[in-house]
């Protein structure tokens, strides 16, 4: 009987795995993921091999400013919708479109004769791709059912992650062996594997009914969650959840290198790449074993993981620089974050009425990066003050609220894995 229900488990699994939903998850997610790095980081590398300003460069960073700002359309989006699919693939659909437009027209211009358009497209690839990120989240919460949204999280975190690879890493160093054109324009070709995620992408099953105005749209998402029970509670649990691991991220590479001596080089392969294999790993790892143990078990031990793992960056302080240690560390702080960023995004998911998915998601996953944007200024005050070691002390400490807030409303969260999203 006991093999019978193991193989039942197997079985289950594999179906959430193996499913047309999943496959449009990766598909939508690495389509996601691909804009970021094209308005930030890539473009940085461009402008600083052709000998652009430090300051001028410092200045385009503010062209990720609609990634912050994206909850002020999200209602637009809930309200109205491009003719064509259902009313959130047609507004992904939309916005790849309008980036393969944009991210080509950057790859033909000239940084140093058309640096004011340059500035320009950048602004506009991030208000796309914030755009893209709001029909996508709305999609994914709306499609996906209560047994589903940790998996499919965890696949589409995945994707997210492996698309930062290709349009980060993977064009600087196309663009030694073609040049900066060719390798943007590359990169506008992988967005049809988005655009046939659109095309093979389910239909929503119940899709709930639209704002009936935009008055509605805008004003409805907030009445409706702060209507709930303990609605309040429930937004300081997400801006509590990842601040003990925002803590500990904040100053990781500086940690690395300054406080242990580590290279620039090892730096990069320990914290890069075994960390971004390990958030990858966790992510799936945390999707699947939440088809077995449920939102509200996850969000705990999960959480409780992420807070245990910070003090491994306290063991490596105390003891000194060991590349097996970091290794070590980074493995287990990276797997323990990929875990908890899943069963989060599932419990964003599963707190959105599907009137106003687009425009609550955005809302929630703002506030979510609240802790993230804000703890960078007084990380590096308390390392200053007290050292590595106690810094590292109180991020695990940091963590402690949100997994008691989690335990405090248990109840709430465990009656979204019944009832889920709102209809």
């Amino acid at each position: 009987m006991r093999e019978e229900r193991q193989n039942g488990a197997r079985g289950n699994y594999a179906g959430y795995l193996l499913n047309r939903r999943m496959g449009v998850m990766f598909l939508l997610g690495f389509s996601s993921g691909l804009p970021l790095s094209l308005c930030a980081s890539t473009l940085q590398a461009w402008m600083a091999s052709v000998d652009i300003g430090i300051r001028t460069i410092g200045l385009f960073t503010l062209a990720q400013i609609p990634y912050v700002l994206k909850f002020l359309w999200s209602p637009l989006m809930d309200r109205y919708a491009p003719p064509g699919f259902d009313r959130r693939r047609s507004w992904i659909l939309a916005s790849q479109v309008l980036l393969i437009i944009v991210i080509a027209l950057m790859a033909l211009t000239d940084p140093h004769r058309n640096l004011e358009v340059m500035g320009l497209l950048a602004l506009l690839i991030a208000f796309l791709s914030a755009s893209q990120d709001i029909a996508f989240d709305a999609y994914r919460a709306d499609l996906l059912g209560e047994k589903e949204r940790g998996i499919g999280a965890g696949i589409s975190v995945s994707a997210y992650r492996i698309a930062l690879i290709v349009s980060g890493a993977g064009v600087l160093i196309m663009a030694d062996h073609i040049d900066w054109q060719a390798a943007f324009l590359v990169i506008t070709a992988l967005f049809f594997a988005g655009i046939a995620g659109v095309v093979i992408g389910p239909p929503i099953r119940y899709a709930a009914r639209p704002p009936l105005s935009l008055d509605d749209a805008v004003v409805s998402p907030f009445r409706e969650f702060l209507s709930r029970d303990a609605a309040w509670l429930i937004l300081i649990l997400i801006v509590l959840y990842k601040l003990g691991d925002a803590f500990a991220g904040s100053l990781t590479t500086a940690f690395l290198i300054s406080g242990l001596g580590f290279t620039p080089t090892e730096v990069g392969v320990v914290n890069k790449v075994v960390g971004l294999v390990m958030t990858i790993a966790g992510a799936l790892l945390g999707g699947a074993m939440m088809i077995r143990i449920g939102l509200y078990r996850a969000l705990l031990w999960f959480g409780l993981l992420q807070a245990v793992t910070n003090l491994g960056f306290l063991f490596l302080a105390l003891h000194g620089k060991s590349l097996a240690g970091a290794v070590g560390v980074i493995t287990l702080e990276n797997l323990a974050g990929g875990m908890g960023t899943a069963a989060f995004v599932a419990f964003l998911m599963a707190l959105c009425n599907h009137r106003y998915t687009a425009t609550q998601f955005a809302l929630l996953s703002a506030l979510a990066a609240v802790g993230r944007v804000f703890v960078g200024p007084p990380s590096g005050q308390l390392v200053a003050w007290l050292g590595w070691s106690d810094f590292f002390f109180i991020t695990f400490l940091a963590a402690l609220p949100g997994v008691a807030m989690l335990y405090w409303l248990r109840s709430d969260i465990r009656r979204l894995d019944y009832a889920g999203a709102t209809a």
